[in-house]
């Protein structure tokens, strides 16, 4: 080109400018972008494009202002890769400055500019945004709906995600097995089996084939919203599984404490010829951690790199200290973090906090504390972990200095509540909760069940309850925890033998816990909990953890 003048041929010079950039020739694409006198839309977007692709977005910004300075008409191509930028590196100042410009010139009404900002908006965290420039869209086609759907999840608005999907089978707009990927992680986000299966049996109708993305999130979503069992039945019946599968299907067992089946499965994945990867490790050591199997994990984790070449990571040691934490092996626990050479993180240090809190040991609590807080000063959980370790040994004093710390740095502890799922609407519960429209019955209801269970040896704990009062008050507070009033409403709610489902947010504390065991007694029903840390199947009195959790 250059030895026959053809450099200017402007047609010729974009078609090799994309194939630099296509093939990831940056700095020769660059070369030649300067070497063009006149340059044309299609040179700049390219250009624009090709930093986008390289990783590049320093110079992918600078093109596109320099482009936007020499009064070029901007057009549907350029813009979206700038969002996408904006999208990948979460600069936020930066995506509000490209909307303004979109707004500017009209392209806020092309549906697929409006995916986009809806999808950058997102991934900044800025989901109120998102949701405005959906709401303003003229026309919306299925990727649009798919993004605000997958964005209202991962931002934690499953609810709202699901009531948009709800909406978008009302405007006649046929979802694809992305936008149920979607929809189904909504549901295990939330828990809630009802909404689960109603979203299986529309898969089905729709004929949706499970390939094995749908599939494996299927087993996710049965086994996060309480049925193992159903979750295994996905698992079964898929016909093609990959790595991600086994693993998924091993990390539902975990949930549920039935470490044995999670090892019964990783041994059968590894006779199938399957090559487990950091996520199956991180499932299987999990699994080992909830149920007590201290040794078959430390064996597994010793074979990690040596036998199948995956070299731990920090996820891999949180769970080895939550095996050593969960069975009182504190010192063995604090001994690995320290003589680990990877970066700690809250993850790890925070496993033996919690280990701490589980068996009481204040003064190694306390030293944990303080590695955690010099990592992150500004998180509330950190400082009520150590609060409740002070309260459940009775060191009031220190209790007070935790809030009064909390207090002065304007943190607040996150408010425990829990939801349980009646005829298909979802009824959330705080403690002391008294806005449900049928709080009067509740109360009345778990009056005459407290009385039943007191009969039946039922004894409350008030160690439970980790605040400086009189007994009285303590007791009190106990009975009107979020996951009582969520339970006594699902007996009311519900027909007898039903089995009752409940999440809750936070750690189910222990007087919770044995309220549960013996309302599973007198009632003759099945009772699952899911907490913050793993699933609780009551059943006839007895707890499918085995009081290890």
């Amino acid at each position: 080109m250059i030895v026959n003048g053809l450099i200017q041929n402007l047609p010729i010079a974009n078609k090799i400018l994309h194939i630099y950039t296509l093939r990831g020739a940056i700095q020769s694409a660059s070369a030649l972008f300067c070497e063009i006198t006149e340059k044309n839309p299609v040179s700049w977007s390219v250009m624009i494009g090709g930093y986008a692709k390289a990783g590049d977005y320093i110079n992918c910004y600078s093109t596109f202002r320099e482009y936007m300075r020499f009064g070029n008409g901007l057009d549907n191509y350029t813009l979206p890769i700038v969002i996408r930028v904006c999208r990948d590196t979460s600069n936020l100042q930066m995506g509000r400055l490209i909307h303004a410009v979109v707004f500017k010139y009209g392209f806020h009404s092309l549906v697929i500019v409006g995916s986009i900002l809806v999808d950058m908006y997102a991934k900044c965290k800025a989901i109120e945004d998102a949701r405005k420039v959906f709401d303003e869209m003229s026309k919306r086609d299925l990727v649009s709906w798919t993004v605000m759907i997958g964005a209202c999840t991962e931002c934690g608005n499953a609810h709202e995600a699901l009531d948009l999907f709800d909406r978008m089978k009302v405007d006649k707009i046929v979802p694809d097995k992305i936008a149920m990927v979607n929809v189904v992680n909504a549901c295990a986000k939330l828990g809630v089996m009802q909404k689960a299966t109603n979203v299986h049996d529309f898969i089905k109708r729709m004929k949706i084939s499970l390939d094995v993305i749908l599939g494996t999130a299927l087993i996710d979503m049965y086994a996060k919203c309480g049925s193992v069992e159903l979750a295994r039945e996905i698992f079964d019946e898929m016909r093609e599984k990959n790595v991600v599968s086994w693993s998924a299907m091993i990390a539902a067992y975990g949930y549920h404490g039935e470490g044995q089946k999670a090892l019964d499965l990783f041994h059968m994945m590894l006779e199938r010829n399957f090559v487990p990867n950091k996520i199956t490790f991180v499932s299987i050591l999990y699994a080992c951690s909830h149920s007590g199997l201290v040794e078959e994990g430390l064996h597994l984790f010793s074979l990690m790199e040596n036998e199948y070449g995956v070299k731990p990571d920090v996820k891999h040691f949180t769970c080895v200290v939550d095996l050593f934490g969960r069975a009182g092996k504190l010192y063995k626990a604090l001994k690995l973090i320290e003589d680990t050479n990877i970066k700690k993180d809250t993850g790890l240090w925070g496993a033996l906090l919690g280990a701490c809190r589980i068996h009481g040991r204040v003064e190694l609590g306390q030293k944990v504390a303080e590695s955690l807080l010099e990592l992150e000063p500004e998180n509330a959980g950190h400082y009520v972990l150590l609060s409740n370790i002070y309260a459940k040994d009775g060191r009031w004093k220190e209790v007070a200095k935790v809030r009064e710390l909390m207090t002065h740095r304007r943190l607040k502890k996150i408010p425990g509540y829990t939801w349980i799922e009646v005829d298909n609407k979802i009824h959330r519960f705080s403690v002391g909760d008294n806005s449900h429209y049928l709080s009067n019955e509740i109360y009345m209801e778990l009056e005459t069940l407290n009385e039943k269970l007191k009969v039946a040896g039922y004894v409350p704990d008030t160690d439970f309850v980790l605040h400086d009062i009189d007994e009285e008050l303590k007791l009190e507070l106990l009975n009107t925890h979020s996951e009582k009033l969520a339970i006594t409403f699902g007996l009311i709610g519900t027909t007898k033998g039903t089995t009752i489902r409940i999440t809750k947010n936070l750690r189910v504390c222990g007087d919770c816990h044995t309220f549960i065991k013996f309302v599973s007694l007198i009632t003759d029903r099945m009772i699952v909990v899911r907490d913050a840390n793993r699933f609780h199947h009551f059943k006839e009195g007895a707890c499918s953890c085995r009081d290890y959790w």
